[in-house]
């Protein structure tokens, strides 16, 4: 019997495959993914840098859906914005991987270039070396947990007796619009003008 035409296991079904298993349980397992692939678990090692390798994958996967396009643009905080948005809408996709990669340093080449990317700009437009990285933080804790308040229910205050909360109901009540893309937009903003206050 010949070799089969197409490989049974490489890189892109190996990352396909976990990114299947966090969507849909929020983890995953070498031995699941070799489950998946009908694979033995060591013919996935011989592929990957065990799980690490597989984590930067997953981000890699996911960081392909940013638009780096808007990091051209100027200001530095019109360029920042577009990212941020573009960032959040890539994660919003993939919600329950967001814990995992949160507790694995970045080490994937080219999602370190959009941070490199990033960086330049801050560091081209005059801020403070050591305010860089503030800045870049601030902007990915706000996108990655806006990210996750995507995922929430729509109704993520349950009120069962509106005498026991009066304010809450009320200020519930007055919301219009999309709740979580407004709320992203207020706290986008707040680190963009702590930004803009920071000194050169």
């Amino acid at each position: 019997m010949g070799r089969p035409r197409t490989a049974l296991l490489d890189r892109e079904r190996i990352t396909t495959t976990a990114l299947g298993l966090l969507d849909a349980q929020g983890e995953f397992s070498v031995p699941q993914i070799a489950r998946r692939l009908g694979v033995q678990t060591g013919s996935v090692y011989h592929h990957v840098d065990g799980r690490d390798g597989i984590v930067e994958l997953v981000r890699e996967r996911i960081s392909e859906a940013i638009d780096t396009a808007p990091l051209d643009a100027r200001p530095w905080d019109v360029a920042l914005a577009g990212w941020a948005r573009s960032y959040r809408a890539a994660f919003a996709a993939h919600p329950r991987a967001i814990p995992l990669l949160m507790t694995y340093p970045v080490r994937a080449p080219r999602v370190l270039e959009q941070y490199e990317r990033a960086a330049a700009l801050l560091m081209e437009e005059g801020f403070a070396t050591a305010d860089v990285m503030r800045v870049i933080t601030g902007l990915e804790n706000v996108v990655l947990g806006s990210a996750l308040d995507l995922a929430a229910p729509e109704a993520m205050w349950e009120i069962t007796d509106a005498s026991a909360t009066p304010r809450l109901a009320e200020a519930l009540d007055a919301v219009r619009g999309d709740r979580a893309d407004q709320a992203f937009e207020l706290a986008l903003e707040g680190v963009l003008d702590a930004a803009r206050r920071l000194p050169a």
